[in-house]
């Protein structure tokens, strides 16, 4: 069968690559400013102005959001698989560090309240990402650096540590350092009451961070892999899973408990006079204009999500995984290794009366009869999500179905909407998947509110979001790809281990029609490459993004509920 294969001859990607993982075969730590010349060069559409003299302040914003906040006081970042790499390696003590965070991108990380960051790795993924987001960091900071060492701006900024500037003070700092006052204000929007500070730290010294790969072997991520599974396990010793069939979900930690839970709903008062107090007008005009019964209780979440992560919401937190735990939703944080919480849903436990009014079906009191399971985990990135389902499939007794939600980038679509594959082309096998989705634009789209549901669409799964440019980008949307993501081809890859008796294939066309589960990938796009002004390095998906996860949700739930309902009589 022939095939049109997105070939985008991208030498300098290609180089760019080989580059960071020959210098990582050091035993020691390398200098990020080895890679400055590699990563600019590349012209990557998430740093399109990497080359230019002034700052970048969109890929600022990106790579800033994907970074803990104490970078600015970092000189090194430590790279392992498991607290035992760390152990290994002369690092016996870093989970007894400060555990830090950022705001765009699960990882987990800890900080030893100097210039030294470990952080759990995966996969190989992991590394195509945090490089090009460091890089990208450290050369916008020296862009920095250089406008405002030794200007008069220094001395003014040091008056105004701790304070939110204003739009006069902002255009005054936007004068100094000769940017537009919209980069200005962006960077007030990054920061906040920290600007002044931060753009002091930055005046202060140029940025020279290393890096240190403790671990470099794929046996190594195996047994970070099969540590995050034992996890599991302990948390659950009275599941057999072995004697379980279970529906796999990738999605998030929140959708699919608040879908067959509803405790969001018994609280509206409560929620909406948070909303009232938290000063979010366009989100209290929403809700007092919401017309469908979905708009709402999506609001209701995402209000929700926004309370319970506010420091008058830590105990309603607590008393929620509690409440679903008696649901039969039972979370499971990592552990010792890379940040990819777990829930197992026992479909026995849970109660119809209680579930968002999305998912009331007839039969639903078969579910009591039921002994499968739902195995949902935080969406991985990249590879990750290769080693954790063939994991979970060596260890339960078969799938019922695998159900893939996540975000990815259209090149035909607004931020929103969502795209439904059925051909997914894979940067890391080089294979191109067939496979029959078990959705359609029918299962999604009475869930949606804002966007539009796309189905048989052609996905990429790409190695990194900082690894095309737009020479790229040009090339697989001729060749009929509009849905740009990173985890369909690494699960699909899986998929075929779990169904075929050896190892995925490479650079083939691998045809899954005819598995014995469901399969079924739904993206929700939130970015749009080919349109300027619209990646996340400029705008936040915001609540737009709350619609078409739950829409998603509701639809892989339905599916799930309404296969499971038709088995019961099959395997009861």
């Amino acid at each position: 069968m022939d095939r049109t294969v997105p070939r985008t001859g991208s030498d300098e990607i290609e180089l760019y690559i080989r580059t960071y993982y020959s210098l990582l075969r050091s035993t020691g730590e390398i200098q990020l400013e080895a890679l400055v010349e590699a990563h600019a060069n590349t012209n990557s559409s998430l740093h399109a102005g990497a080359l230019r003299l002034e700052p970048d302040v969109d890929a600022l914003t990106y790579a800033a959001l994907r970074l803990p906040d104490c970078i600015f006081q970092v000189r090194l970042v430590v790279l392992g698989q498991s607290q035992d790499v760390f152990v290994w390696r002369q690092y016996p003590a870093v989970e007894s560090w400060q555990p830090v965070t950022a705001v765009g991108r699960r990882r987990r990380m800890f900080f030893d309240g100097q210039e030294t960051l470990a952080a759990y790795v995966a996969s190989r993924s992991d590394i195509d990402d945090l490089i090009p987001i460091l890089v990208t960091f450290q050369i916008e900071w020296n862009k920095l650096h250089h406008l405002l060492h030794g200007s008069q701006i220094q001395g003014w900024l040091a008056e105004l540590v701790g304070k939110q500037l204003d739009d006069e003070e902002v255009a005054a700092l936007a004068a100094g350092l000769g940017m537009p006052f919209d980069d200005a204000a962006r960077l007030r929007q990054l920061w906040g009451h920290s600007l002044a500070e931060r753009l002091t730290q930055i005046g202060a010294s140029r940025k020279k961070l290393a890096l240190q790969l403790l671990d470099s072997s794929l046996a190594a991520y195996r047994k970070a892999i099969r540590r995050w599974w034992a996890n599991i396990q302990e948390h659950a010793p009275e599941i057999d899973f072995l004697d379980r069939p279970v529906y796999f979900v990738s999605s998030n930690t929140h959708s699919l408990a608040n879908l067959l839970s509803g405790l969001a709903l018994p609280d509206e008062d409560s929620l909406a006079d948070f909303l009232r107090r938290s000063g979010e007008l366009d989100l209290l005009r929403k809700y007092q204009r919401v017309e469908r019964p979905g708009d709402w209780e999506n609001l209701l979440y995402y209000v929700q999500k926004k309370y319970l992560a506010s420091e008058e919401g830590k105990a309603a937190a607590a008393e929620k995984v509690a409440a679903e735990q008696a649901a039969g939703i039972q979370r499971v944080p990592s552990s010792h290794s890379f940040d990819v919480e777990a829930q197992i849903i026992r479909l026995d436990q849970l109660n119809p009366e209680g579930m968002d009014s999305r998912l009331c079906l007839p039969g639903l009191e078969a579910l009591r009869e039921s002994d499968a399971l739902i195995i949902n985990i935080d969406y991985p990135l990249g590879m990750a999500a290769y080693q954790i389902l063939t994991e979970i499939a060596r260890n339960i007794h078969h799938f019922e179905g695998v159900y893939v939600l996540g975000k990815a980038a259209t090149l035909n679509g607004r931020i929103g909407d969502v795209m439904i594959p059925n051909v997914v082309h894979d940067e890391h096998s080089q294979n191109t998947y067939l496979f029959p989705n078990c959705f359609t634009a029918a299962d999604v789209a009475p869930y949606l509110t804002h966007g539009t549901v796309m189905d048989n669409q052609k996905a990429i799964t790409v190695r990194g979001t900082f690894l095309q440019n737009p020479r790229y980008v040009t090339v697989i949307y001729k060749e009929g790809y509009t849905d740009i993501e990173m985890e369909a081809g690494p699960f699909l890859s899986a998929v075929t281990e779990s169904i075929r008796p050896r190892r995925h294939p490479y650079d083939e066309i691998v045809n899954l029609y005819g598995a014995p589960f469901d399969v079924g990938i739904l993206h929700y796009a939130s970015d749009q490459p080919m349109s300027e002004g619209q990646s996340l390095g400029r705008r936040s998906l915001s609540y737009y993004g709350m619609d078409s996860t739950y829409a998603g949700s509701a639809a892989i739930l339905r599916r799930i509920l309404q296969r499971e309902i038709s088995n019961r009589g099959r395997r009861g």
